[in-house]
């Protein structure tokens, strides 16, 4: 299972989105840093739309996020953007 697949996972298992995204955009990235060729799964973005996430502040909702995603941070996921909504929140994408 790839990084990408195994957090979407966790995400519809934790928040059981109506909506839900995850773009890996490892190759956006290429040449930022010595001897990165864009390749892998290093940099993903977010997006997800769940009624969990009402009420919530942005930065709770980017804690909550954070917080199930840490052991695939803590084992080398450089970055990860969030994009989190609620039902009937306006979403850029």
């Amino acid at each position: 299972m790839t990084l990408q697949n195994h957090i979407e996972t966790k995400l519809r298992a934790a928040f059981s989105p109506e909506r839900l995204v995850v773009v890996n955009e490892s190759h956006l990235h290429a040449g930022h840093q010595p001897g990165f060729d864009g390749g892998g799964e290093t940099h993903l973005r977010v997006r997800i739309v769940a009624d969990a996430f009402t009420g919530m502040s942005r930065l709770e909702r980017h804690r909550a996020i954070n917080a199930l995603l840490k052991p695939e941070i803590d084992a080398g996921l450089h970055a990860l953007a969030v994009e989190p909504a609620a039902p009937g929140e306006t979403t850029r994408w």
